[in-house]
C-alpha cells in the first residue's frame, strides 16, 4: 500500500464519495455477514452510481470493487465448503478445511483493517493505493 497525490485537491464531496466507496462494504459486513456476495452486490451498486463521478471518486471506488470481488471469491469457497462440511456425511473437518478458514479469517480481518484505514485516510484527501489492486485499478481507471 503507497500513499500518491493526485494532481488536483478532490473537494469535500469527492472526499466523501471515495471514502464511501470503502465505507459500503462495511456497511454490507454488517447487513449480510454470512452470506458472500452481499458485499460485493452493495460496492458494486455504489460504484455503479458513481461511474461517471470524477476520476478520484471512480479510481476508488473502482479499487473497492476489485478488492470486495477477490475477497467474494475466498470467502464463497469458504462457504460452499462449511456447508458441505456441516451437512454433508462424506465431507469431513480436515486439515486442509482448517488451513483454508484460517486463511480467510486472516484475509477478511487484514481487509477489513485496509479498508477502514484507507476510508479514513481518502476521506482526509489522501490517495492511498493497495499493493495489488492500485497497479490494476489505473490499468481499468482511465482519467
Amino acid at each position: 500500500m503507497k500513499e500518491q497525490n493526485f494532481s488536483y485537491v478532490p473537494d469535500e464531496q469527492e472526499l466523501e464519495k471515495a471514502s464511501n466507496g470503502y465505507i459500503m462494504s462495511l456497511v454490507a459486513v454488517v447487513v449480510g455477514l454470512p452470506l458472500p456476495v452481499i458485499n460485493l452486490l452493495a460496492t458494486f451498486v455504489f460504484f455503479l452510481a458513481n461511474r461517471r463521478s470524477t476520476y478520484f471518486v471512480r479510481w476508488h471506488c473502482t479499487q473497492a470493487l476489485l478488492s470486495q470481488f477477490s475477497l467474494f471469491l475466498v470467502n464463497t469457497v469458504g462457504f460452499w465448503w462449511t456447508l458441505s462440511v456441516l451437512f454433508r456425511e462424506d465431507v469431513e473437518i480436515s486439515n486442509p478445511y482448517i488451513a483454508y478458514i484460517a486463511t480467510v479469517l486472516c484475509f477478511n480481518i487484514g481487509e477489513l483493517v485496509l479498508t477502514i484505514y484507507t476510508a479514513i485516510k481518502t476521506r482526509k484527501g489522501e490517495h492511498i493505493s493497495w499493493w495489488f489492486y492500485g497497479p490494476l485499478t489505473n490499468l481499468i481507471c482511465k482519467s
